[in-house]
């Protein structure tokens, strides 16, 4: 029997799957049966924490950057969280732990691990939040610079008290996500994660259809391809796209618990290389179709783009089956992130006690308190922006980049290549420099506004 080391035995994770031991002295297995999950299984639930509510901001973050370098920073992303993920799993390996906590812990100690848990919260929370807040303005509409634009209910159904936001978002939380998150075991939302994924498809096949007719007919030109930089604000304003497309790509809080679970965990490589080209395909093509059909008129969550005339026909009921599929979409995504968060939060909170899948109290107290948390946040965060660049210049930058690169760096086990310590100094000094230009420029932003606001 594999011996973990002291970071990781005290926080009773099994060596197997931390979240849910396979066998426990004192515990009979929870689902009997199960022999590890699939390849194609893994793939979609990997996908699906990647592809979820950033492929929305990724258009408007392009329509910032420019078509080139924006789809060229999207390139480059799919790539530096592949080099991260790969380096993750090796010192996984060499530390003989079973968790990206452990592996932290391993190399910084109890400090270390607890930071890193405290920012996969602090993530996976602002990133749900989010998830809420577009499901709220596909189903009851968002505002954006004074403009209404209408929610699929509201269209449907005209305004009532069940089309308002509150109801249609607690009726979400009971209905749907209340059934999906009760799973003790990552591998049980394979199904929902395919059809996820799917459904990502299917908005991305319908933007792209829409834009090369509209293209061929010539009611659309080609797209900005450099960045407009008229001033001091707009320079600025190309660094609050850093977060985006870093909080894109994050997904590193599910890669042991998904390979926790494999058959074989030696696919756990090629599962992640599959998963980042499919995912970075699919935010591509969206970037670009969706640039290029809306131009400037983009919005910071181009589903409030899908609320008029297209200029084609059926064009109203593509709309509605645009942000349909799209809604749907977010609410199975929202299990898989949750799943980690609820994991991580357990930790910080229960380091020394049994695992949380045992403990039924512990489970869904965590869990309904959790919820209501991110519900509350979804009735009061106004723009997904503002929660990107929160989430995306902190946390994510730090557990998708700043972590696994310090990890290859402190190499307390001596396997670190010279081109593992480049590709991670070049980590650090882009999250770093990111993250610092993102949060000035959002602070250069509110006091421009003032001053504006005050003459």
């Amino acid at each position: 029997m594999m011996i973990l080391p002291s970071t990781d035995r005290k926080c009773r994770r099994s060596p197997r799957i931390p979240f849910l031991p396979e066998k426990d002295d004192d515990h009979e297995p929870l689902e009997a049966g199960f022999d590890g999950a699939s390849f194609s299984g893994a793939v979609f639930n990997l996908s699906t924490t990647v592809v979820g509510a950033g492929i929305m901001a990724l258009p408007a973050a392009v329509k910032q950057l420019g078509m080139i370098p924006g789809l060229v920073m999207i390139a480059l992303g799919s790539m530096l969280t592949e080099s991260s993920i790969d380096m993750i799993l090796r010192f996984t390996r060499a530390s003989k732990t079973a968790s990206f906590s452990g592996v932290v812990g391993d190399a910084f100690g109890g400090a270390g691990r607890t930071l890193l848990q405290a920012c996969i919260v602090v993530n996976n929370l602002g990133m749900l939040v989010v998830y809420m807040i577009i499901i709220g303005d596909v189903f009851s509409g968002t505002w954006s610079e004074g403009v209404h634009h209408s929610g699929l209910m509201e269209e449907w159904f005209g305004q009532h008290w069940w089309t308002s936001r509150f109801s249609v978002l607690l009726l979400t939380t009971l209905l749907v996500f209340a059934p999906l998150i009760s799973f003790k075991r990552v591998d049980s939302l394979r199904y929902t994660s395919a059809v996820s994924v799917g459904l990502a498809v299917v908005f991305v096949v319908i933007t792209a259809v829409v834009a090369i007719i509209k293209l061929m007919n010539g009611s659309i030109g080609m797209p900005r391809l450099m960045p407009e930089i008229v001033d001091q604000v707009s320079f600025w304003k190309l660094f609050t796209t850093i977060p985006i497309l870093v909080t894109a790509y994050i997904c590193h809080h599910n890669i042991h618990p998904i390979e926790n679970e494999l058959k074989d965990p030696s696919m756990m490589k090629s599962i992640v290389r599959t998963s980042l080209t499919l995912c970075s395909s699919v935010y591509i093509a969206t970037s670009f179709f969706g640039f290029l059909l809306f131009g400037d008129q983009t919005l910071e969550d181009i589903l409030a783009n899908f609320d008029g005339d297209l200029g084609i026909p059926f064009s109203l009921l593509l709309n509605d089956v645009v942000r349909l599929s799209y809604g749907i979409h977010l609410m199975l995504v929202f299990p898989i992130v949750f799943f980690s968060l609820r994991l991580n939060l357990d930790g910080l909170l229960f380091p020394f006690v049994i695992p949380i899948a045992f403990d039924n109290r512990r489970f869904f107290s965590i869990t309904v308190a959790l919820m209501g948390f991110i519900f509350v946040g979804a009735n009061f965060v106004p723009s997904i922006w503002d929660a990107f660049q929160f989430t995306g210049a902190t946390a994510a930058i730090s557990v998708g980049f700043i972590f696994p690169a310090a990890i290859a760096l402190r190499d307390t086990h001596g396997i670190a290549t010279k081109r593992d310590k480049l590709v991670s100094w070049v980590m650090i000094l882009l999250a770093i420099s990111s993250s610092t230009a993102a949060i000035s420029s959002d602070v250069y932003s509110i006091f421009s506004s003032d001053k504006e606001v005050g003459s």
